[in-house]
């Protein structure tokens, strides 16, 4: 386990036995360095759970130095390395502060991930690629700044997204509006699209957020949402078809 903040370790080492307690933590680590040591001179643990911002440097470091042949679990509060993650044996990623739940499907899907290995196969990449390559991890949560500390804001609260003056605004069911640092172009990327529509350049739509789809002059439709947004959504003509199939899936 890598990990440079004692409470962060604590929790995490409460957790593992709470969930797994047959399973056996076999060292901590909070740098890079001492993790790249250990690893040079003991047998790789089936798991490694690792935080990505250490005491002297990103994570990805250890595998600038050496190959690793567990499997891994990224814990973070940044959302911004998923894509490098996975580009090891990564089997989960998760955002700082993670539910115990989310833990405990993480630890299924290794156990899942393990189970497929073959016997006497030791190199197992292909296989977590193979399943990977079945599955579109979609965006869950964010994290919001909020002056010196952070909140989570869960993606299933979002009603929408607007874009104004290259300002993105996640807008909740309760009405609450969060500045995010991404594009629309890259939210839709990261969105499942059974719950979210890119309806114009300024718009994206929760299914659960809209309420009526109106037909407009030259084949267009107007979109009304929950919460209340006192302008015109507007879907083109072009789009109208796929968007009312979108709507009535």
């Amino acid at each position: 386990m890598v990990e440079d903040e004692a409470y962060n370790l604590r929790l995490l080492q409460g957790m593992i036995q709470k969930l797994r307690p047959a399973w056996e933590v076999v060292a901590t680590f909070e740098s890079v360095r001492d993790t790249v040591e250990w690893l040079r001179h003991h047998v790789h643990p089936d798991l490694l759970l690792l935080d990505i911002q250490l005491a002297d440097g990103l994570c990805f470091g250890i595998f600038d130095q050496i190959e690793v042949q567990s499997m891994m679990i990224f814990t973070t509060a940044y959302d911004n390395y998923a894509i490098q993650a996975f580009k090891v044996n990564s089997v989960d990623y998760l955002l700082k502060p993670f539910r115990e739940s989310e833990l405990e499907q993480a630890f299924q899907k290794f156990e899942r991930l393990r189970g497929l290995v073959l016997p006497g196969l030791t190199d197992y990449v292909e296989v977590v690629e193979a399943i990977r390559k079945g599955e579109k991890k979609f965006r869950r949560r964010f994290l919001v700044s909020r002056g010196d500390a952070y909140i989570r804001l869960e993606v299933e609260d979002i009603a929408c997204f607007s874009s104004e003056n290259r300002i993105t605004t996640a807008i909740t069911f309760r009405g609450e509006h969060h500045n995010l640092d991404f594009s629309l172009d890259t939210l839709e990327e990261q969105l499942d699209p059974d719950v979210f529509y890119r309806a114009n350049r300024q718009w994206v739509v929760n299914i659960r957020a809209v309420i009526r789809i109106e037909n407009h002059f030259g084949g267009r439709l107007k979109i009304h949402l929950q919460p209340h947004y006192e302008g015109d959504i507007m879907v083109s003509r072009l789009k109208s078809m796929d968007f009312k199939r979108w709507a009535g899936r």
